[in-house]
């Protein structure tokens, strides 16, 4: 089993990661495909006056504030436009995928949670009313009926907590939940960066290998989003996932060259 994740980011190739996983799945891959979509929902959110708004926990990590009405564009984005784009592409490879949310028969199950800190100002205040959580339970009984009939299943966020309301979910570590409750071999994440940089933004200083044990060290050259993504990669792989690549989306054949390797490898 492979889980794909690409993420949403200006400059992600689509069209190319669809037609490497169509080619995949028709040489017998096993596959789940796992797609995010922020920079487009940035773009609706200004237009519908609503503009996103960003914010940084203590520990560093980077998240979308999600009121009700940020999580209803979130939905609108990334279950419709992206979701059944994706479909669409894939089915014009003739490869049969379906497109669901981890709201849909609570593929992605998790608590909502009931407060988040954020750093602002130099202080850390409470946020009590947001919609995001982790995903704890992936919902295998529904999705490994679809992979033995032959469905390509195609997932994105926002997940359901145990109370049945939306929740937003990174991507990354929902990927890396689905790829630990399938017993997945390998587990991509693509994006528009070609792996995890020493000196961020030059993609010259990429680093090209990351032991299980020295996770956490270079998390320290992680900016952004690729905190989350070196999370997700440590969670995926204490969770029994055999390798976590890490690989860029901008390129041709993007999911077979993370699969050689060509990115940044976690994993010993």
């Amino acid at each position: 089993m492979i889980v794909v994740k690409v993420g949403g980011s200006q400059g992600v190739d689509l069209d190319a990661v669809c037609a490497d996983v169509a080619s995949l799945v028709k040489e017998g891959r096993q596959l789940i495909l796992v797609h995010g979509g922020s920079h487009q929902t940035n773009e609706v959110a200004e237009k519908l006056g609503h503009p996103p708004q960003f914010v940084t926990s203590p520990s560093g990590y980077t998240s979308r504030r999600t009121d009700r009405r940020t999580l209803e564009i979130f939905e609108m984005v990334y279950c419709g436009q992206i979701n059944k784009g994706v479909v669409e592409q894939l089915q014009q490879h003739s490869v049969n995928a379906i497109g669901l949310s981890g709201i849909d028969g609570r593929i992605w199950e998790g608590v909502r949670k009931k407060a988040i800190r954020v750093v602002q100002d130099g202080k850390t205040l409470i946020v009590r009313d947001d919609y995001t959580g982790i995903v704890e339970r992936v919902n295998t009984d529904l999705l490994q009926p679809l992979l033995n009939a032959g469905y390509l299943p195609v997932l994105t966020p926002p997940a359901i907590s145990y109370e049945g309301e939306a929740i937003n979910v990174d991507g990354d570590r929902a990927a890396g939940a689905t790829a630990i409750a399938f017993g997945a071999e390998v587990l991509l994440l693509l994006s528009n960066v070609p792996g995890l940089l020493r000196d961020f933004p030059d993609e010259g200083s990429l680093i090209q290998h990351v032991p299980a044990g020295e996770i956490d060290a270079a998390a320290e050259f992680a900016e952004g989003r690729m905190r989350m993504k070196i999370l997700g990669a440590r969670e995926a792989l204490e969770g029994g996932v055999g390798c976590v690549i890490l690989g860029d989306a901008r390129v041709e054949q993007p999911v077979r060259r993370t699969l050689e390797g060509q990115g940044t490898v976690i994993g010993d």
